[in-house]
């Protein structure tokens, strides 16, 4: 009786915390191409939508530039309140991602339509090549690399399509990043 207690009592706590600590995984970082809108309470001059450039750096008025690089909406709403509070006391500040248009990754070589595509947080590599139609019959299915940008280098990861397709070594078919590119040799 105590350890149906105490299993009941674990299975408990893994289902209300195991999806606390995954959603905290999955933080979205606004990026280049981004709309985001930023509201300030009872004055619509200082509201306005804004499309995230190349580099980044969004310019508010009053506060002048801000680096948006690896910066979350409720980050970039603090920093904005923050700013803003030195001009405009118990200031209000809303800050809404409107559009994503960040998050895409890349298929090349021999699959049946190479290409952009949109992707989500949860996208995956077998995902990524269904979109783009599947691999042709000259592909080297067991020689895939995934390329990916980290801390200013390329780094490449390994993927074996048959393996994944027969069920084995699962753990290949890793979550794409934005700019991952597959390479289908």
């Amino acid at each position: 009786m105590k350890s149906g207690v105490l299993i009941l009592f674990v299975c408990f706590i893994l289902l209300v915390f195991c999806p606390i600590g995954l959603a905290a995984e999955k933080v979205y970082h606004i990026g280049p191409g981004d709309v985001i809108e930023i509201s300030v309470w009872k004055d619509p001059d200082l509201s306005r939508n804004l499309t995230v450039p190349p580099d980044g750096i969004i310019a508010f008025p009053l506060i002048g530039s801000i680096n948006t690089a690896k910066v979350t909406v409720p980050e970039l709403k603090k920093i904005v309140t923050q700013r803003l509070s030195e001009f405009i006391p118990d200031v209000t500040v809303t800050v809404m991602l409107i559009e994503i248009n960040n998050l895409k990754a890349y298929v090349i070589g021999k699959v049946n339509v190479p290409g952009e595509f949109e992707i989500d947080m949860d996208s995956n590599v077998m995902q990524i090549l269904a979109k783009a139609g599947g691999l042709n019959p000259f592909a080297s299915a067991g020689n895939i690399k995934i390329l990916r940008q980290q801390d200013n280098q390329i780094i490449n990861i390994p993927f074996n399509y048959g393996q994944v397709e027969k069920g084995k070594n699962l753990e290949q078919n890793i979550l794409l990043k934005a700019g991952d590119v597959v390479v289908v040799p």
